[in-house]
């Protein structure tokens, strides 16, 4: 190829940015082949450019920063408006699997629709417990904490509604953000399994009170409570991936040994005592 200025055979000829020519490497430079288009790359000066000595005198630039941060305490907890929207999903989609679920044992509770109704009611209070249990906790240590819907798990929850053996709750999960210790993030994870321990505690304690016929609908309900408190607790336990297992584990062991084996012995408990 030929320079577009002098003629000149090149065999790697330059391109210039301005003009879009190619020029040998003597003429390469937009100032050096007369480019048309070299007033794009010009930059305007100053006629009286400030000296060193005036820029010295002139008073410096200053600004302020306002940093805001959660301080760690137990008694102001919030919940913004986009995280009520979601969590009021969640738990619909929650209660939708519940009743798909229990819609089998109609037959078991004499045909009783509030039974039926309270037993997806505990499935979704159950859910909804462990995950806020998550974010009062995380606010507690002064980290910013959500509950958030995912696409892939409220489509999964979703399907559970009309899948007969394929059940699965996880529409969503509390989202924590913040400068955390290891002990911060398996306290945070503690929390939500040790509240399904408790409320599974708490259900088997009022079915062994209502063992008696007269209660039995409340038998019902109390037990299966139980137990799904229990598993709930026993699955988020499994120390793999990103649940709270994993957390657990890596900040204290025999904490997690401790949870894992409540969990264990509330759900073969329940399971055993289930009509």
């Amino acid at each position: 190829m030929k320079c577009q200025h002098c003629s000149k055979d090149v065999v790697l000829p330059f391109k210039c940015l301005c003009c879009d020519g190619h020029f040998c490497s003597e003429h390469r430079l937009p100032e050096n082949h007369a480019c048309p288009e070299y007033w794009k790359v010009i930059v305007p000066r100053e006629e009286n450019p400030p000296s060193s000595t005036e820029m010295l005198k002139s008073e410096p630039y200053e600004y302020s920063m306002t940093q805001t941060r959660l301080q760690p305490t137990s008694k102001i907890f919030w919940f913004s408006p986009k995280e009520l929207k979601h969590l009021t999903i969640g738990s619909l989609l929650v209660m939708g699997v519940g009743l798909s679920m229990f819609s089998s044992m109609f037959p078991l509770t004499g045909g009783s629709s509030l039974a039926l109704i309270s037993l997806a009611l505990t499935l979704t209070l159950s859910f909804t417990f462990h995950e806020v249990a998550h974010k009062l906790m995380a606010q507690r240590y002064g980290l910013w904490a959500e509950f958030r819907l995912t696409m892939y798990g409220a489509l999964v929850t979703l399907m559970s509604m009309f899948l007969p053996l394929f059940k699965i709750i996880s529409p969503g999960a509390v989202m924590i953000a913040g400068s955390a210790t290891k002990a911060i993030v398996g306290k945070t994870a503690l929390a939500g399994p040790l509240t399904n321990v408790a409320l599974s505690t708490a259900f088997l304690g009022v079915a062994l009170a209502t063992l008696n016929p007269p209660f039995y609908l409340v038998y019902v309900v109390a037990i299966f409570g139980g137990w799904i408190n229990a598993f709930i607790a026993i699955f988020n336990l499994i120390p793999f991936g990103m649940m709270d297992g994993l957390k657990i584990f890596s900040w204290d062991k025999v904490v997690w040994l401790g949870v894992f084996a409540t969990s264990l012995m509330l759900g073969i408990f329940t399971y055993v005592y289930m009509p």
